[in-house]
């Protein structure tokens, strides 16, 4: 018996009239109800479906797609949203083919290990009530060494995920009986394998693929991701395999009222937009309504569970000690207690970080509130997803931040609710990526060419012959195997480029590796960083040496990097044209100088010091276009800032960027120069932050004129009169956001938009 009723309707009405709420309150969406649609599902093995009849499950017509295209032996990607059902979408096949095939086996790979004990319950029930025998047993870095044998002995389905499948791929021989008779390998939750990650895990899969064929077995896959806009594009790229899409969403829905509130209505802040956030979570409380709270990071979710315990302590006591506080870093044994706590009822309110977006079953939520905007238009629907489910009308509040993107949506309502979702940027050409994951595959079995070519189509070659060239590689009679001293996957992280590798230690203790670029922008001397939910401050970076050293500090700020960038174009490898307007893109070398770092509070700047480190050089891949003489002209014939406007075009086009092209604002940066000395004329380049670049430019390119015009929206609808964090300002910034012209950049935006439309 839940212990909260619900109120939305009281909560909405105290939001549209209560005059502390209801100016702030930008947009309501309304999402409807929507009735169950369900599917076909004739000739199921008997013993799945007695647990079917069992359970009172009627298969829903996305379920019943993914049954008929497995059993056809296709692979599939399944994209329905949250609470959806898409696990027992792909369970029901498996466990019907592993009755049919006893020696048959399938591997489950989930980012997160609390997302992997989540999944071992559902799976542990299939096989009682089935009756059919499985084993599902988990198989990760908290896997005790007693069990391990037996796992690979007897297990049919073992559940992972990246990190350790990457260690476990040269001990393959230990798992010959598992990895021949494999047939399914599913992909839980794979939107967050992107970007620089994405592209590990991409060439880790492929490895993975090249072992099943040597042990003559040749899996289907199954992706499970949140709605894209690229979904078939996505699961090609991460497998090397084709795939048939299941989107058609068969699943019930109750109402869900989604509040955009905006702290920034009238463009004046009073108050701390977190102290904003923590007002919402106490009204939603006090009016029976069990509420979760993402936060932007886990020093957040203490402080508003804080702020709450101690506020409402004053007015209810009785609710003080039903809130609580949830992110990594806590004992597996506590996040079961609260995580139990939650889906019993028993929890009135938590605040926690993206841990709880994925799709951990902590049961039917009222309401859920984000403070900020999460970054994807995929994870906000995925948080949003969180409250509602099945248990009657539910409310998402979104609260903007005095950033870009959060003011769009605010003022844009229309995009966040009616947007195709962004591209996930999966890159297997990166040399510094695909050299790592060669080295590894010709650790695991001895690389031959050309026939591993289909596994590695692009670099390959390339990269053996630079691996035999630092002694790491040699060609022999059977093939390239790995020649060097220590265990390949070490020197290979999956979060990272396989440059050179910094360590960061505290007393001793490795905490985690980050490549160089990650490390200057991270870690550099008196930049606080954050690692299982607590906070360390760096004491030394060592660059000979690669060692970061750190020290446990409890501090309320956090740190900003300021950089300046030098670019050269290297080579031009296309150009496109959209409209009149020729948008180029290639290989350039980006010399970035980290000169000093900012101390924030909040938002608001506490002190400045400077830095004193080398150059960082580096060679990616940039998007840049030459801007119109006739724009320039239009600045100048106003008596505006010409330099001011192009700096301003160019912090925007990068603030819009990931929502186009899913990625973080710090993936990608920008130069802008009146005269650049490669081309002699105004330019703006949007360069991939990564050494090698992942993507994110070229795809820029293909989307850029969509880009360029909601950039325009941005600007031009931002209520501030020369200029703001909301629009021009860049937190990236190493000129200190100087000099910048708002008008002057509304005027090139528009040019620009003109030019492509010619």
């Amino acid at each position: 018996m839940r212990g909260i009723s619900t109120s939305v309707k009281a909560v909405l009405r105290i939001l549209q009239s209560d005059p502390a709420y209801f100016n702030k309150v930008e947009h309501i969406e309304v999402l409807p109800a929507r009735e169950p649609v369900y599917g076909e599902a004739s000739d199921i093995e008997s013993k799945v479906e007695a647990y079917l009849q069992r359970k009172t499950i009627r298969l829903y017509q996305h379920q019943s797609d993914a049954r008929k295209a497995l059993r056809a032996g296709k692979n599939v990607v399944i994209t329905t949203p949250t609470a959806s059902g898409k696990t027992l979408a792909f369970n029901v096949p498996i466990f019907e083919e592993l009755e049919r095939d006893r020696s048959a086996t399938a591997l489950y790979v989930f980012p997160t290990k609390a997302l992997a004990n989540d999944q071992l319950k559902v799976l542990d029930e299939l096989e009682r009530i089935c009756g059919i025998p499985v084993n599902p047993s988990i198989y990760d870095g908290d896997t005790p060494s007693h069990k391990r044998p037996k796992i690979r002995a007897t297990a049919r389905i073992v559940i992972t995920n990246p990190y350790e499948l990457h260690h476990v791929l040269p001990w393959h021989y230990k798992w010959q009986r598992f990895l021949a008779h494999l047939k399914f390998i599913v992909l839980d939750e794979a939107h967050v394998y992107r970007g620089v990650f994405g592209s590990n895990v991409a060439l880790l899969v492929r490895r993975l693929r090249r072992l099943c064929d040597y042990y003559g077995s040749h899996p289907q896959f199954v992706i499970s991701t949140a709605t894209l806009a690229n979904p078939i594009e996505f699961g090609e790229r991460l497998t090397g395999t084709t795939f048939d899409l299941i989107a058609r969403d068969g699943s019930p829905r109750d109402r869900k009222y989604f509040v955009l509130y905006n702290p920034y209505a009238n463009g004046i802040r009073t108050r701390s937009a977190h102290r904003e956030v923590e007002d919402l979570f106490l009204l939603f409380i006090r009016n029976k309504l069990q509420t979760l709270c993402f936060t932007p990071s886990r020093k957040m979710a203490e402080l508003i569970a804080l702020w709450a315990r101690k506020d409402i302590r004053e007015v209810t006591p009785s609710l003080a000690d039903r809130i609580a506080a949830y992110r990594a870093g806590y004992l597996p044994a506590t996040r079961r207690q609260i995580e139990a706590r939650l889906k019993s009822g028993s929890l009135a309110g938590i605040t926690s970080t993206n841990a709880l977006e994925l799709g951990i079953d902590i049961g039917s939520l009222d309401a859920v509130i984000m403070a900020g905007y999460p970054g994807t238009i995929v994870s906000t629907m995925q948080q949003a997803g969180r409250a509602g489910r099945g248990k009657g009308d539910s409310l998402a509040t979104l609260v903007g931040f005095y950033d870009p993107l959060d003011q769009y949506f605010m003022k844009h309502p229309d995009v966040l609710f009616g947007w195709s979702h962004e591209h996930a940027i999966i890159d297997i050409s990166n040399e510094y990526i695909t050299i790592g994951h060669a080295m590894c595959a010709a650790a695991e079995l001895p690389v031959r060419l050309p026939h591993d070519e289909v596994y590695f189509p692009k670099l390959l070659a390339a990269s053996l012959e630079e691996l035999e060239r630092q002694g790491l590689a040699k060609n022999t009679a059977s093939g390239w195997v790995y020649s060097g001293t220590g265990r390949a996957t070490e020197a290979v992280p999956l979060n990272g480029l396989s440059s050179q590798v910094f360590k960061m230690l505290y007393e001793g203790r490795l905490l985690e590796t980050l490549d160089e670029t990650r490390a200057y922008r991270e870690a550099h001397k008196g930049a606080v960083v954050l690692h299982d939910g607590e906070t360390y401050v760096v004491e030394q970076l060592n660059l000979s040496a690669g060692i970061i050293s750190v020290n446990k500090k409890d501090v309320d700020f956090f740190t900003e990097p300021i950089k300046t960038v030098e670019l050269h174009i290297i080579e031009e490898f296309e150009t496109q044209q959209k409209g009149a307007l020729t948008i180029s893109f290639g290989a350039v070398e980006v010399v970035e100088q980290y000169v000093g770092y900012k101390t924030l509070r909040y938002d608001q700047v506490i002190s400045a010091e400077s830095l004193d480190l080398p150059p960082l050089r580096f060679k990616t891949t940039a998007l840049w276009f030459i801007v119109p003489e006739a724009a320039v002209a239009r600045v100048e014939n106003k008596q505006l800032d010409v330099t001011g406007g192009i700096h301003g075009a160019e912090h925007a086009l990068i603030a819009v960027m990931p929502l186009h092209v899913m990625c973080d604002r710090r993936d990608i940066g920008g130069v802008s120069a009146m005269h650049h000395p490669d081309t002699g004329q105004p330019t703006i380049f949007i360069y991939d932050g990564f050494e090698g670049g992942i993507g994110l430019s070229e795809k820029a390119v293909e989307l850029f004129a969509d880009i360029a015009t909601m950039t325009r929206e941005l600007v031009g609808g931002c209520s501030c009169e020369v200029g703001c964090p909301a629009c021009i300002y860049s937190p990236k910034c190493g000129n200190d956001n100087k000099p910048l012209d708002k008008e002057a950049t509304i005027v090139l935006l528009d040019e620009l938009k003109a030019q492509m439309a010619a």
